[in-house]
């Protein structure tokens, strides 16, 4: 994995044991400088098929993720939920999410050493041989592509109704993974228009890619209880999501 130069200090502290068939949920909490950060984390059991990374929304790592984790985790897979905020982020409401996600949009540099940072305390939790796919929700989404840019050498690449522009200056020439976009056709925020422009620029750079929408779902549509939240799209993406990883 391609990985810009930082020092990652990691220390573990356990959670109660979940009711997921996986094993135990794990705080994994480590520095990067001086900066703090609180990942959540599963192990599969004895035998796991590959460790998935989970990126979260623009509100930070909360119980969506968490419930993610587990169900991963119970299909075999290790799976953590990164923090890309850090545990002393205030995030109570929009401004607060814009505050955060911008600042990162706006440092790339950053965006990357805060995702590698997290993968590597992982990394140094649980054996992760096998394959690692990235996965992203919203701004997660925008996050996975953003590594998939950096040149990782992650297998995999998921962004569930994520940001999807190419920043100036970036291109998919460095790829490595397979890179899988769920999406939906009526999504307010990243558009078909958007859609197009990505999948013109995998095609370019020989990106191995694949793309399913899901007509008539709007930004968020995985996310129960927001007014974006499709039940059938939500179901549709997640067997999705289960097929990439079988076949990766």
């Amino acid at each position: 994995m391609t990985r810009a130069l930082f020092t990652v200090t990691t220390y573990i502290t356990f959670a109660a044991t979940t009711a997921f068939a996986g094993g135990h949920s794990q705080s994994v909490v480590y520095k990067m400088g001086d900066k703090e950060f609180s990942a959540y984390a599963m192990t599969a059991g004895s035998a796991p098929k590959g460790t998935v990374y989970i990126i979260h929304d623009w509100n930070g790592l909360d119980s969506y993720e968490q419930k993610r984790v587990g169900m991963l985790a119970n299909l075999g897979y290790n799976a953590v939920a990164l923090d890309l905020f850090g545990v002393d982020a205030k995030l109570e409401g929009f401004e607060d999410y814009r505050r955060e996600t911008g600042a990162l949009y706006n440092d790339r540099r950053e965006f990357r050493n805060r995702i590698n940072a997290g993968i590597a305390a992982a990394e140094a939790l649980f054996n992760t041989s096998g394959k690692t796919v990235l996965m992203g929700y919203c701004f997660g989404g925008a996050a996975v592509l953003e590594t998939a840019r950096s040149g990782s050498d992650l297998d995999g690449f998921v962004s569930f109704h994520g940001g999807l522009t190419t920043p100036e200056g970036q291109d998919y020439t460095q790829t490595k993974g397979e890179i899988l976009v769920l999406h939906g056709s009526a999504d307010p925020v990243s558009g078909m228009d958007d859609l197009a422009s990505l999948l013109q620029q995998l095609q370019e750079a020989e990106v191995v890619h694949n793309a399913e929408i899901f007509g008539g779902a709007r930004h968020s549509f995985t996310i129960e209880g927001s007014r974006d939240f499709d039940a059938a799209a939500e179901r549709k993406s997640w067997d999705a999501l289960l097929r990439f990883l079988d076949e990766v």
